[in-house]
């Protein structure tokens, strides 16, 4: 019967989550309790709906918005998103360098936090013939990352006096993951989490140069690089929304699922944050992951703010 308990209280917590009771942070920080007290008894299974999850309520998202809009707010953070990849890309490979840590391992850190997190390093990994433990400690480490991000940014935002557009594109560039992006803008606002959500998907392109790029530099041949086809979904809700294809009150209802369907995705990643896996990684990997990301974080702002 105890064995029961922990999953009778997750399943719980899920409903909590998803029922809209509770904002993002609250979510986040609801599952890492939860696995630190009770260790999730469905961790390997979380791992996998998060992905999925996410997906569909990026998706969503699409219909509440307007392709106009959506391509000239591409259109605007395209050079700050340029300039953010190719110097955190050069900077991860001479921090590697400098810090004598694992190539592969320091590329995987390198390719989460210019792009976004977990599925750079899930589309990069295969290409560069990555062993699954040093897989395990860059996601581990960029999870943890991305859960800080999402409680500091918001914060920091009202600190700056920063705009919805301005939050918007900032958090879309400093921080890792897309499911930390959209959490975070989620509660700052709907005109910051319509822009970071843009932004975060046009950012996620960036995959495919690379994923070759990668391949020259580690040298391998015949590896499939991951096209992330769901983007072409959420462009099709975009004009579903534009041209009015659907009613106001189906695509309104679609965006608030979507929503609500986040916030259980972040409960879900805050439950599969390991500490002992991040102690196991030593110093070093962290203190890169940490080091590329102040320096995202403060260009992408201060290129924002000027």
């Amino acid at each position: 019967m105890k064995t029961q308990i922990p999953k009778v209280i997750f399943f719980l917590l899920g409903i909590v989550t998803l029922s809209g009771l509770v904002e993002s942070p609250i979510a986040l920080l609801l599952g890492f309790v939860f696995t630190l007290i009770c260790k999730n008894p469905f961790k390997a299974e979380s791992q996998k709906v998060i992905s999925y999850l996410l997906k569909i309520a990026v998706v969503g998202l699409g219909f509440g918005m307007f392709l106009k809009e959506t391509i000239e707010t591409s259109r605007d953070g395209l050079a700050l998103t340029f300039y953010s990849i190719v110097l955190t890309v050069t900077l991860g490979i001479f921090l590697t360098r400098a810090f004598k840590i694992d190539k592969k391992l320091g590329h995987l850190i390198t390719s989460g936090t210019s792009i976004c997190g977990g599925s750079a390093i899930a589309a990069i990994a295969p290409v560069i013939k990555a062993k699954s433990e040093i897989i395990s400690i860059a996601l581990g480490i960029i999870f943890l990352l991305n859960s800080i991000a999402l409680l500091v940014f918001p914060p920091l935002g009202h600190l700056f006096q920063l705009t919805q557009e301005q939050f918007g594109l900032w958090c879309a560039i400093a921080i890792h993951d897309t499911s930390s992006v959209v959490g975070a803008a989620l509660s700052y606002g709907d005109d910051a989490l319509r822009i970071a959500t843009t932004i975060k998907l046009s950012r996620t392109l960036w995959i495919i140069p690379l994923s070759i790029f990668s391949m020259f530099m580690f040298k391998t041949k015949g590896e499939k690089i991951k096209i992330p086809y769901f983007i072409l979904l959420f462009i099709g809700a975009i004009v579903i929304n534009s041209f009015h294809i659907l009613p106001e009150t189906i695509t309104g209802s679609i965006v608030v699922i979507s929503k609500r369907l986040l916030i259980l995705t972040l409960f879900l990643v805050g439950s599969t944050i390991s500490i002992k896996d991040l102690k196991s990684t030593g110093i070093k990997p962290i203190v890169l992951a940490v080091s590329l990301w102040l320096f995202i974080a403060i260009f992408s702002l201060v290129y924002i703010l000027n």
